[in-house]
C-alpha cells in the first residue's frame, strides 16, 4: 500500500479563521480558530495558544504552504515565529465570508441597541425603550456599523445621534453625597457646576452637609475625584441607585 507524502512545508488545517497581511509584495498567514482573533483584539483572550491552531506563518494557509524561516526575517525584521505571528494577528486583516461578515455586522447592531437601550430613557417619561424601538430608530437614521470599534463605544455615538430623531438621555445615577461643613460651600459649588447634576435633596446632620442628587453616568468619575480628593478624604460618596428609571417601556406612537 503506497504511503501518502506530504511536504515538509506544508500543513493541513481545517475550520480555519485566516489573518492576512502583506510586507515586501508577499502574502503572509497564520491560522487561528474561529472566534477568538476579536476577542484577541479586545483583550478578552490574553493566552495565544487559544487563538492559533499553530504557531507557523503561511503564504497560503488553506494550501498549506509555510513561509521559510529567511522570507520571515527579511520581511518582518525579526526570526522569532511567535512575535512575527503577534504582528500579524494585532495588524493583519481577518478573511471572513460575505455571510459571516453579514452575520457579525448583524450581531454587533443588536449587541449596540440592547446597550442603548440598557443604558437610556425618554427623559420626558424617565421609562427605558425596548430595544425594537431602538433599533428601528439606528436603521432610520442608517447608522453605518463599525467592525474595528467595539459596542460599547459605538453604543455612545448612537446615543447622541438618536436624540436628533427621538427623546433619549443616559439614565441618570443617583448619588448620596455626604461633605464636611468646612469645605462644603466650595465642594457644592463644585458639584453643581457639573451639567447634569439634579439635587433632590439637602440637608445639615451636624459638622456634615448631606446631598441626595442625579447625575449623568459621564461624570461620575469626576464627582468621584470631587469627593475623594478635594474633600481631603472627609468626603463621601454613596451610589443609591445605577439607573434611575419608572417601571415599564417607553411605546413610541
Amino acid at each position: 500500500m503506497p504511503k501518502i507524502f506530504t511536504p515538509t512545508n506544508q500543513i493541513r488545517l481545517t475550520n480555519v479563521a485566516v489573518v492576512r497581511m502583506k510586507k515586501n509584495g508577499k502574502r503572509f498567514e497564520i491560522a487561528c480558530y474561529k472566534n477568538k482573533v476579536l476577542s484577541w483584539r479586545a483583550g478578552a483572550e490574553k493566552d495565544l495558544d487559544e487563538v492559533l491552531q499553530t504557531v507557523a506563518v503561511f503564504h497560503n494557509v488553506s494550501k498549506g504552504e509555510v513561509a521559510k524561516k529567511e522570507e520571515l526575517a527579511k520581511a518582518f525584521g525579526k526570526e522569532d515565529v511567535t512575535e512575527i505571528c503577534k504582528e500579524i494577528l494585532a495588524k493583519g486583516e481577518l478573511q471572513v465570508s460575505e455571510k459571516e461578515r453579514q452575520d457579525q455586522l448583524e450581531s454587533m447592531f443588536k449587541e449596540i441597541a440592547t446597550t442603548v437601550a440598557d443604558k437610556c430613557v425618554n427623559p420626558e417619561t424617565k421609562r427605558p425603550y425596548p430595544v425594537s424601538i431602538i433599533e428601528k430608530s439606528m436603521k432610520d437614521i442608517h447608522y453605518s456599523i463599525k467592525p474595528h470599534r467595539n459596542a460599547k463605544q459605538q453604543a455612545l455615538d448612537v446615543i447622541r445621534l438618536l436624540k436628533d430623531t427621538i427623546p433619549v438621555e443616559r439614565a441618570k445615577m443617583r448619588l448620596k453625597l455626604t461633605l464636611p461643613a468646612k469645605e462644603a460651600r466650595k465642594l457644592k459649588e463644585r458639584i453643581l457646576k457639573l451639567s447634569s447634576t439634579v439635587t433632590e435633596n439637602e440637608e445639615w446632620q451636624g459638622e456634615l452637609l448631606v446631598l441626595t442628587c442625579l447625575i449623568d453616568p459621564g461624570h461620575f468619575r469626576e464627582m468621584d475625584e470631587i469627593i475623594r480628593i478635594d474633600s481631603k478624604g472627609a468626603g463621601t460618596l454613596e451610589v443609591l441607585n445605577l439607573k434611575e428609571i419608572k417601571e415599564g417601556e417607553e411605546v413610541l406612537e
